[in-house]
């Protein structure tokens, strides 16, 4: 574990200070999905889309079919 894992306490901390108090039997799973969504956002920072338009710039419909089989 790194020193940036959420312990079970803290989730249970943060949870009650956002106004969701956690049954006691939930803080080490909701420790886990907190890590867990850490860790992929973590990994999508890291991406480098280099000249990638955003997603605003996509337009629906406008893409050539190419559905040869």
């Amino acid at each position: 574990m790194s020193a940036s894992d959420l312990t079970p306490p803290e989730a249970a901390r943060w949870a009650a200070r956002s106004g969701l108090p956690l049954a006691p039997d939930r803080h080490a799973e909701v420790a886990a999905t907190a890590d867990h969504i850490h860790a992929v956002v973590s990994l999508l920072r890291e991406l480098d889309f280099g000249e990638a338009p955003p997603a605003a710039a996509y337009r629906a419909g406008e893409e050539p079919y190419d559905a040869t089989v």
